[in-house]
């Protein structure tokens, strides 16, 4: 491992010092897992791993609207109000 110096808000210490001790574990390592999430969520893995879920997700669940694939737009006009 690299060491490396960050700062940081008092807020977020205090954050970080209440969810290592609740979990058990490092600052350092909480840290560690925020960075790898933020990595995966941002560049890649994330995304693959979503879409798969949502690939199979889809045909899943039921509307109960008939047209609702002819006429998703103006239903999602109607949601989003545009």
């Amino acid at each position: 491992m690299v060491r490396t110096q960050i700062q940081l808000p008092e807020e977020q210490v205090a954050m970080l010092k209440k969810m290592a001790t609740a979990q058990h574990k490092s600052m350092a390592e909480i840290i560690r897992q925020a960075v790898d999430f933020f990595a995966k969520a941002k560049h890649g893995g994330g995304e693959k791993q979503r879409r798969r879920r949502a690939m199979a997700a889809a045909g899943n669940f039921r509307s109960g609207v008939k047209d609702l694939a002819a006429s998703h737009d103006s239903y999602l006009t109607k949601v989003f109000g545009e």
